[in-house]
């Protein structure tokens, strides 16, 4: 008897590796949707690619209209030299910015003595707070300052995206021998676990509340 011999069914597919499309086995019953598909995904991957390729070529060319010389320089050299107009970018700007006083990313608490004093006071307290700004974060601290009997003759802010930096000075309000190291130590350490109970309160509310309404007024003017 005679068998009738069949062609084995097969197809396109979009072999992601080598990313071309090669020939598949396929269903004989599925044949033409297995077609359209392996089609259809080798067309969605030449246009994203070609749209990835476009970017980076317009990227490219943005960089050699900045950079000096950039149109004579192939692209790793061209990279090369970005990294480098960066780096100085960056220390002209560190330069520029030394001694101004400009919230950082972090947020950070210094407290610091100064045995000098400041305007006829013998001893004073140096205090720098950078955190994001938050309302009724200042207040709250002139009140934990009070508790301990502290009161603050000077102060500098600055705002910028969110984040503020409050330094100012603080003085005690009672008599004290401020001679004795043991009590300048416990006072400062008591200053800077005033502001961290303040600041942690505020980062738990805010967990808590999930809302961040921001209003920027000085209490300390």
């Amino acid at each position: 008897m005679e068998m009738e011999a069949f062609a084995s069914p097969s197809s396109l597919v979009l072999d992601r590796e080598r990313k071309e499309v090669v020939e598949g086995p396929c269903k004989l019953e599925q044949k033409g949707v297995c077609y359209e598909r392996s089609i259809d995904a080798l067309r969605n991957h030449s246009e994203a690619e070609r749209k990835r390729r476009a970017r980076i070529n317009s990227h490219i060319d943005t960089l050699r209209s900045v950079i000096p010389g950039g149109k004579k320089m192939d692209k790793a050299t061209l990279l090369a030299e970005v990294i480098v107009h960066l780096k100085e970018l960056k220390a002209n700007a560190a330069q520029a910015c030394e001694g101004l006083m400009i919230p950082k990313d972090n947020d950070e608490i210094k407290v610091e003595e100064q045995e000098s004093g400041l305007n006829g006071f013998p001893y004073s307290i140096r205090v720098s707070l950078c955190c994001e700004y938050k309302p009724g974060l200042l207040s709250d601290i002139r009140q934990q300052l009070d508790a301990l009997h502290l009161m603050i003759i000077r102060t500098e802010m600055a705002t910028l995206g969110g984040r503020m930096q409050n330094d100012f000075v603080i003085i005690s309000c009672k008599e004290q021998n401020f001679e004795d190291a043991e009590y300048r130590y416990l006072l400062v350490d008591s200053v800077h676990e005033a502001l961290r109970s303040v600041l942690d309160r505020f980062l738990v509310s805010e967990d808590i509340l999930g809302t961040r309404k921001r209003r920027r007024i000085s209490i300390f003017s």
